[in-house]
C-alpha cells in the first residue's frame, strides 16, 4: 500500500510541474505575444505616419479641406488605415463628393483622389443652391456654390424635393443644359448662368457679356467659335448674337450697351 500511495503521490507531482510549467509557459507566450504585437504596433504607428499628401479630383474644396475631413482620429494620419478605410468607400458626410480613395505611394505618402458628383447645372431656392444632374434630379443643397457649375435662371417650377426631378413643364431642357455644360467643359469656357426665355432660349453670361445662341442648335460649333471670340471683347459690355450662326458666318454682331 505504501508503494502505491508513494507512486500515486509522484504522479500528482509530476502532473503539478507539467501543469504548472505549461501555465509558465502560456503566460510567457502570451507576454511575448504582447510585447511583439505592441512592437509591430509601434513600428506600423511611426513608419506609416503620413506626411506627404497629394489630392486630385477636387474642384469643390481645396486639398487643406479634404485632408481636413478625411484624416481624422487617432488613426487619421497612417497611410495603411487610410488605405483600407477609403478603398472603394463612398462618401456620405462630404457634401459634393461621391467617393474617395487612398493609394499609398510610400509608407509616408499618400495619394487622395476625389470623385465629385457630377452636375448639369444649380437653381436658387429660398435661399439655397439646388444642384441637379443631367437627368434634373436634384442631387445636393448647398449655401456654397462650385466652380465650374453654372446657375440656371428662367426655369418655372413651384417647389424642389431632394432626389427627385425638378418639377419644370419642358423636362427636355435638361438635356440642352447638359450640352451646353459639357461643351462649356470641353472648350474650357466659363459661363456665370444660363437663362432661358419663355420659349426656351438660351442666353449665356460671361462677366459684363450676354451671349444668346437660340434654341441650343449648334452648340459644339458655336462655342467652338466663341472661344476665340470671348478674349476680345474681355472689358465690354453688351450682347453676343448667335442665335443664326453656322459655321459659314463670317460677322457675329456683337451690340454694345448704352453708356
Amino acid at each position: 500500500m505504501r508503494k502505491r500511495d508513494k507512486e500515486k503521490r509522484e504522479k500528482e507531482r509530476t502532473v503539478y510541474r507539467n501543469r504548472h510549467l505549461g501555465l509558465k509557459i502560456g503566460i510567457g507566450g502570451s507576454v511575448l505575444a504582447v510585447v511583439l504585437l505592441a512592437g509591430a504596433f509601434w513600428y506600423v504607428e511611426k513608419t506609416y505616419t503620413v506626411s506627404t499628401v497629394y489630392v486630385e479630383g477636387n474642384a469643390h474644396y481645396t486639398d487643406e479641406e479634404i485632408m481636413d475631413r478625411l484624416m481624422v482620429g487617432h488613426m487619421g494620419h497612417n497611410s495603411i488605415y487610410l488605405n483600407f478605410k477609403y478603398r472603394n468607400q463612398e462618401i456620405g458626410n462630404i457634401p459634393f463628393v461621391s467617393a474617395v480613395e487612398v493609394e499609398i505611394l510610400t509608407p509616408d505618402t499618400v495619394r487622395i483622389r476625389v470623385y465629385e458628383k457630377s452636375f448639369a447645372g444649380y437653381v436658387s431656392y429660398l435661399g439655397r443652391y439646388m444642384y441637379f444632374d443631367r437627368d434634373g434630379t436634384i442631387v445636393e443643397s448647398s449655401e456654397m456654390k462650385t466652380a465650374g457649375v453654372p446657375e440656371v435662371t428662367g426655369l418655372k417650377f413651384d417647389h424642389v424635393v431632394m432626389y427627385e426631378r425638378l418639377p419644370v413643364e419642358n423636362d427636355k431642357i435638361f438635356a440642352t443644359i447638359l450640352d451646353i455644360t459639357q461643351s462649356l467643359g470641353k472648350y474650357e469656357l466659363k459661363a456665370d448662368r444660363l437663362f432661358f426665355d419663355r420659349e426656351y432660349k438660351v442666353t449665356l453670361y460671361f462677366d459684363e457679356v450676354r451671349v444668346q445662341i437660340g434654341d441650343g442648335g449648334s452648340i459644339d460649333e458655336k462655342f467652338s467659335r466663341l472661344k476665340s471670340i470671348l478674349p476680345e471683347l474681355e472689358g465690354k459690355k453688351g450682347v453676343l448674337q448667335m442665335e443664326n450662326f453656322t459655321t459659314d458666318s463670317k460677322i457675329i454682331p456683337f451690340q454694345e450697351d448704352k453708356k
